[in-house]
């Protein structure tokens, strides 16, 4: 199969198209035909080494978490699938090297949910990891509907999708972006305000009472501004900066879970969530989408496109 592989450590420049063997699958996974795989900031964090205290990587590494494919093969004990059921999947697993830039992966069973038919193979694969981060961290601080919560980066990756499952929950949402967004997190269902000095006073002024609930995907310090708005200063996640756990809030790792994968599927073919696009790129091109992901500056998912 042709995959994309890296040897060190390092920056995009790292990145190689190159013929790989076809996955071993194991016993409760299966092997997925690729169709598109979404680009995330991890990925090049990996690539880079950011995260090597955390996770084992293994040479040649393929990166890449997030998968939309057909099943081309079932192990002996995964039930769950057959041979040409579409999918999605958030496919962590332990240590790093079989990931999904690559026209094969063998993904675990309790990594993938049915895809939704709603979505085309690029959005679909750009919902898992962006999707159930979301998802996990608005479960994580019991969000109900009629509460106000507070999204920062709202119109990125994982905070476009934050604010329509929220919405969908019955949510009012307040969320930060540039201002050249707003019309655009309008669209979702939010409220925007621009980011940076004077975000409080911005924030009280649609909601005076303060949120019940900040989500911070962005890190850059925005985690004393949402304790100043917040009710219940408990309430905070974030996913981007490690000192919210001193500040009384929470810090979430997103975990593959095939209900919270099926739920936001459903949301899908319900239409109260859809993927936001913001580039394809084909997989050879993977350098250069990871490029356009390091400089923060992506609206909505960026994709590899690796079959029709």
């Amino acid at each position: 199969m042709k995959a994309i592989t890296v040897n060190s450590y390092g920056g995009p420049s790292v990145l190689e198209y190159t013929d790989q063997p076809d996955p071993k699958v194991g016993p409760d996974s299966v092997l997925i035909r690729v169709r598109a795989a979404g680009v995330n900031p991890v990925d090049w964090k990996i690539v880079g080494g950011y995260l090597d205290a955390l996770m084992h990587a293994h040479y040649p590494l393929i990166p890449g978490w997030d998968v939309a494919g057909v099943v081309e093969a079932v192990g002996v004990d995964a039930p769950e699938y057959a041979v040409g059921d579409e999918v999605i999947g958030y496919v962590r697993k332990d240590e790093v090297q079989h990931g999904t830039y690559a026209e094969l992966v063998a993904a675990p069973v309790r990594t993938l949910a049915p895809k939704p038919a709603a979505l085309s193979w690029q959005q679909a694969a750009g919902l898992p990891l962006a999707g159930l981060t979301a998802y996990q961290a608005l479960k994580r601080v019991g969000t109900q509907r009629g509460e106000t919560v507070l999204v920062h980066a709202a119109a990125g990756g994982v905070g476009s999708l934050a604010v329509q499952i929220a919405v969908a929950w019955g949510v009012r949402v307040i969320g930060t972006a540039s201002e050249r967004n707003h019309d655009f997190l309008r669209s979702l269902g939010a409220e925007p305000v621009t980011y940076g000095d004077g975000l409080a006073d911005r924030v009280r002024a649609l909601a005076p009472e303060g949120v019940d609930v900040a989500l911070d995907f962005v890190g850059n310090g925005v985690l004393d501004v949402s304790q100043q708005l917040l009710k219940d200063r408990s309430r905070l996640v974030s996913i981007a900066d490690g000192e919210v756990g001193a500040k009384g809030g929470q810090m979430v790792w997103v975990r593959p879970d095939t209900a919270d994968l099926t739920a936001l599927a459903d949301l899908a073919d319900a239409g109260k969530l859809t993927v936001p696009i913001d580039a394809v790129f084909p997989l050879a091109e993977a350098a250069e989408a990871v490029k356009r992901s390091m400089s923060g500056r992506s609206r909505g998912k960026i994709v590899l496109e690796v079959s029709s």
